[in-house]
């Protein structure tokens, strides 16, 4: 069950979502951020809250009173709590933002002005920067097995000539992504299964099968810090990044290479393990690589169990508490 906001009645240019648990201080952060830098906009911020139990609420509710706050009473996950949102949302474009982003100026105004001028743009995305000001790429060719086996990405990308720093893409990370509400009635909303990690890639997919374009716009700049809610280090969430990876196999490319990717994402897992197990005593930071480890190892004990697109929700609190106690 969730508490359900009253947001915009009439339509608007944009509605920001951000979906937080958890993130009290990134998320203040990114409001006044957006806030401060948006002014040229008839827009709303609509925050979906996952059972945050750090103040977010309170802090919104104190701070940015004109937020439409959702507030869950457990996790909903990434996928469907942006649904509930976008089911709510006014706007004529929806940006899904990630609540450890600081949106830059002018951001948001480029990549209205550019969804207005490419009625077949279906999601377009924005040029994401490190803390230092260094690029964060955010695009990349829609996953293989090699690129996942490697864990590398294919980042091909293809200059719009007549548009300068734009590019046709394959798909665009979900810390900031803008979406036509017309291409969302026709492909639909984000996949619920994808608890996190993987569901823009698998909106993307459906997005351009269906002809829509997927566009990286970087004259568009947002910085984005990462680690917000959640960490890949730990033992449920390598769980969920690498289910996800199956899933979206799974979904697209058949059970066949899905299977054939677990037993891939197994070898080499199982590779690293023993590489970084023989190298332990010239750590110098042991406990935190034991945990490395053994977050590795569950992993891998989950993999070898071949489920290839289910993670039980006891799974994930059993390797939740393993993370606490590592």
């Amino acid at each position: 069950m969730s508490e359900q906001a009253v947001c915009a009645k009439e339509p608007i240019d944009l509605s920001t979502i951000i979906v937080n648990r958890n993130t009290h201080d990134l998320l203040a952060q990114c409001l006044q951020s957006v806030y401060d830098t948006t002014s040229n906009l008839d827009f709303e911020v609509i925050v979906v809250d996952n059972a945050s139990t750090d103040g977010s609420q309170a802090m919104i509710r104190q701070r940015f009173p004109q937020v439409c706050l959702i507030e869950n009473d457990q996790n909903a996950g990434f996928a469907r709590a942006n649904n509930q949102a976008l089911t709510v949302s006014q706007g004529r474009y929806s940006l899904l933002l990630n609540s450890d982003t600081i949106v830059l100026p002018q951001a948001l105004e480029k990549m209205i002005h550019f969804a207005d001028a490419h009625a077949e743009a279906g999601i377009i995305g924005c040029k994401l920067l490190n803390s230092d000001g260094s690029l964060q790429e955010s695009w990349a060719s829609f996953p293989t097995f090699w690129s996942e086996v490697l864990g590398r990405n294919f980042r091909v990308r293809w200059l719009v000539t007549e548009q300068p720093l734009v590019y046709e893409v394959d798909w665009v990370g979900g810390a900031c992504l803008l979406v036509r509400p017309a291409a969302i009635n026709e492909v639909g909303l984000l996949d619920e299964s994808f608890f996190m990690y993987s569901e823009e890639t698998d909106w993307c997919f459906r997005m351009r099968r269906q002809g829509w374009k997927v566009y990286y716009l970087a004259g568009a700049e947002i910085v984005h810090l990462g680690g917000g809610s959640a960490s890949r280090t730990s033992a449920a969430q390598l769980v969920r990044l690498y289910e996800s990876k199956i899933r979206f196999f799974h979904k697209h490319y058949g059970a066949w290479q899905a299977g054939l990717l677990r037993y891939g994402l197994l070898a080499v897992n199982a590779l690293g393990l023993a590489r970084r197990a023989l190298a332990l005593p010239l750590q110098s930071q042991e406990r935190e690589v034991r945990r490395r480890l053994a977050a590795q190892w569950h992993l891998i004990c989950w993999l070898r169990r071949g489920q290839p697109v289910d993670v039980s929700p006891d799974l994930c609190s059993r390797l939740a508490i393993i993370d606490r106690t590592s």
